[in-house]
């Protein structure tokens, strides 16, 4: 049986990332400063004189992160976004944004106090008329300039250009956007001309930001496509893959695209996305030339579920029991806070340990099982959200994450969490495992010692607005301005009540 869980939404969260068109001048580089007026309030720097917010300096990280990095003082993703910029917007209540000029999610109107529904719904189980707009909404995203973002094209040494004032970013469609953060957030370290780079690192993935990372990534994409459909109702759907067997129920032509009839590891040419080119291929060519990807075109996507003949454990997707499993793992994540971690709830739904949460380095599983399951570009880490199927596994991935949070509610109690050994250390509560003891709040999400990018009060790469790992570590219908209708293993039907806001207090994969 399954539990039936409906929420509505009450909070709300900023939305945006890497840099706005108007702060990347030489000037406006050169002074470390990304406060920009509103539209409609010129000269008025972050909306200050309506309130709307403040030019403040940006805090960054400063605890220490784990091993897995070696290179401290070489990435320009390091101690993010302060190679770049030192001071950003604050906003205040309602408004968001890189100028303050946006609504958080979820509100809308003048003053932002206006509540809207966005609910992530079961992609199967929308309409003709509702799957027809959403491939229309995401081939619009594919073809619509950006309004607001660039990307860079060089690393810093080089972002002013060979003359030294022509700064080196470039305008991309919001989709690719959406495929080039997530690129630039698992490229290698270039070390130098002649020098491998290197790729032992990874902020997005392979520790506890996993989860927030991605979260805030769809945040970003659905407020792009809210703006661009003027529509601050729009919701990305979810695509429920814990459903075992090897057959990919949403692979048809009204939704990601049939399997073409030619060429076994294409798309349907009767799917919108058969048309659909990646970005950030030239992956040798970055490593080796120091570049960055940029918004070329190359190849069309590659797909072939089920069809790895060489990795028989994934040809096929999740069980139902699995998720059922993954949610009883009462830890968010343990130490290495890496994928060799166990009894990690992150590592177990990121599919690196077994869905009970038992390590297994031979296992893949959930997340990154349903990867693999697809075979082509959804299967590789760098190329991944060029296959729009990314969208709707990654927000699965994320009700799975928003359920867990709300059974487990990790910030409130934490020994009813961890049903570990808490113990006192000079009057510290600490939490033990493995022989070691930790902080309660390591525990619950790493303050401090997880690969870099990954501790708690990281600010996510590349996003822009900086926003910390923690921020996104929250029940989404409370804080985040969105909800999920979706089903859950248990052993009877309930309803979640309602909540009003008064109540509110690589080989790849």
């Amino acid at each position: 049986m399954w539990q039936f869980c409906f929420l509505v939404i009450v909070g709300a969260v900023v939305v945006s990332a890497q840099f706005p068109r108007e702060c990347v001048t030489p000037e406006g580089l050169r002074s470390g400063q990304c406060c920009p007026s509103p539209s409609g309030l010129p000269n008025d720097p972050c909306g200050s004189s309506t309130g709307r917010g403040q030019c403040v300096s940006v805090a960054v990280d400063t605890q220490p992160h784990g091993p897995q990095y070696p290179h401290d003082g070489r990435d320009d993703r390091e101690r993010w976004p302060s190679r770049f910029f030192s001071r950003t917007c604050q906003c205040n209540g309602n408004f968001s944004g890189h100028n303050c000029g946006r609504c958080k999610h979820g509100l809308t109107g003048p003053n932002c106090d206006q509540r809207v529904p966005v609910v992530r719904r079961n992609v199967m189980q929308l309409n003709a008329e509702e799957k027809r707009a959403f491939v229309n909404a995401l081939d619009q995203a594919k073809r619509t300039v950006h309004p607001d973002l660039v990307i860079a094209t060089r690393h810093y040494p080089g972002i002013f250009g060979p003359d030294g004032n022509t700064t080196q970013f470039e305008n991309v469609s919001i989709y690719n956007y959406f495929v080039w953060s997530h690129y630039y957030s698992v490229s290698k370290t270039f070390l130098g001309a002649g020098q491998a780079s290197f790729g032992g690192v990874d902020f997005s993935h392979e520790g506890p930001g996993f989860l927030t990372w991605h979260r805030y990534h769809l945040l970003q994409l659905e407020r792009d496509m809210q703006d661009m459909l003027q529509n601050p109702s729009f919701a990305l759907p979810y695509w429920n893959f814990a459903i075992g067997g090897n057959t990919c129920d949403i692979c048809t032509d009204d939704l990601m695209g049939a399997r073409s009839n030619f060429d076994m590891n294409s798309l349907s040419s009767n799917s919108i996305f058969s048309q659909w080119r990646v970005v950030c291929e030239s992956v040798e060519d970055y490593d080796t030339l120091g570049t960055i990807c940029n918004s070329t075109e190359s190849s069309p996507i590659r797909r072939n579920p089920a069809g790895n003949v060489n990795r028989p454990m994934v040809q096929r997707l999740p069980e139902p029991q699995d998720v059922a499993d993954c949610l009883q793992v009462n830890t968010f994540d343990t130490p290495p806070f890496f994928s060799t971690s166990s009894e990690s709830f992150r590592n177990t739904i990121e599919g690196y340990s077994a869905p009970k949460g038992n390590y297994d380095p031979i296992v893949r599983s959930l997340h990154n099982l349903a990867h693999l399951f697809l075979n082509g570009t959804g299967g590789q880490t760098h190329l991944s959200p060029n296959d729009p199927i990314f969208v709707l596994l990654h927000t699965f991935t994320d009700a799975i994450f928003d359920e867990w949070l709300r059974r487990h509610s990790p910030g409130l109690s934490v020994a009813s969490v961890f049903k570990k050994r808490i113990v006192l250390h000079n009057g510290a509560v600490s939490f033990c495992a493995n022989l070691k003891c930790f902080p309660t709040d390591a525990a619950v999400y790493p303050e401090q010692d997880a690969p870099i990018g990954h501790n708690r009060r990281y600010n996510m790469v590349p996003f822009w607005p900086p926003v910390t790992n923690s921020e996104m570590f929250v029940t989404a219908p409370e804080n985040l301005g969105y909800s999920y209708q979706a089903e859950w293993p248990g052993t009877h039907l309930t309803r979640t009540p309602l909540i009003s806001p008064s109540e509110k207090c690589s080989d790849d994969l």
